[in-house]
């Protein structure tokens, strides 16, 4: 924190005995004997300031440009020493009056009269007071960028709602594929076969086409394994697969792994169902169609 000179206290204080105001630290009855000295009193005050003006500009002019220190405040902060050395710089660069050089600048004859010099002189004194540069007592909390505030523009997004964008959609599909079986239905001849005759067992006997890879199964391994751990296996690693992947990426080539295992359970039940379908005969022994004839109705 910057001192005040003393001779500048000395000056300061003298000049409020001279005009009758309370002087911080002395007594009621020193003040009483100040208001009766003060004709004298001022006109030493006076002659002093003409006599030190000189010298004390030098001064004056070498605290304005000494380096600042910080300004404590009464509630425990501070104002910082940087925020009042560059206060005191703006207010040179713009031809303001800077606190503690208007001293140096009567002192060097811009107010001629010696009481002139004397009240500016007081005048111009920096008041022991918690304000900052030019009486400001504010405090620089943060400092809000123009953008922040500004910007306007919505921001691109790469989600969208479930309703309407999604489901309206999947109802246009549904109403599609309705429309399609219902004429394929009414066009399409699908006559019944004749009823189930226990005594007459037909062979081979396959089941639907959607389960021919199932019944396929059945023929390699144990009921166990063919009906319950094989399917169970590919059932939990399709539904794993998103939890694996999380790429939300829609490229194929960023999602490899969940292509792979996609691929690969659909190749390996298309395969039994082909074989299923075309490649088992009387028995449901392995046969080649093209030899033995297709054993398959739809």
């Amino acid at each position: 924190m910057t001192e005040i000179p003393e001779h500048l206290l000395q000056r300061s204080k003298e000049r409020r005995k001279a005009l009758g105001l309370p002087v911080p630290g002395e007594e009621a009855g020193g003040e009483t004997g100040a208001a009766e000295a003060a004709p004298s009193e001022a006109a030493s005050a006076e002659e002093a300031a003409v006599a030190e003006a000189p010298a004390a500009a030098p001064a004056a002019a070498a605290a304005a440009s000494e380096p600042m220190g910080d300004v404590e405040l009464p509630g425990g902060g501070r104002i910082p020493a940087h925020l009042l050395q560059r206060s005191r710089d703006r207010r040179i660069a713009l031809g303001l009056e800077v606190p503690g050089a208007a001293a140096g600048a009567a002192a060097a004859g811009e107010v001629p009269a010696a009481a002139g010099a004397a009240r500016a002189a007081t005048a111009t004194l920096p008041a022991p007071t918690v304000t900052g540069p030019g009486g400001h007592t504010q405090r620089l909390l943060t400092v809000v960028k123009s953008g922040s505030i500004q910007e306007t523009r919505a921001e691109a997004v790469d989600k969208v709602h479930t309703w309407p964008h999604l489901l309206v959609v999947e109802f246009a599909a549904l109403l599609i594929v309705t429309a399609g079986l219902t004429i394929f239905s009414a066009v399409v001849r699908a006559p019944l076969k004749e009823l189930a005759d226990f005594n007459k067992t037909p062979n081979p006997s396959k089941a639907p086409w959607y389960f021919l890879g199932l019944q396929e199964l059945l023929t390699m391994f144990h009921p166990m394994v063919a009906g319950v751990t094989i399917p169970g296996m590919g059932l939990f690693l399709l539904m794993v697969a998103p939890f694996v992947d999380k790429n939300p990426s829609h490229n194929p080539k960023d999602r490899k792994f969940a292509i792979s295992i996609f691929t690969i359970f659909v190749m390996l039940w298309s395969v039994l169902v082909i074989i299923g379908s075309f490649f088992r005969g009387p028995g449901f022994n392995f046969v080649f169609p093209w030899n033995d004839g297709i054993h398959f109705d739809l």
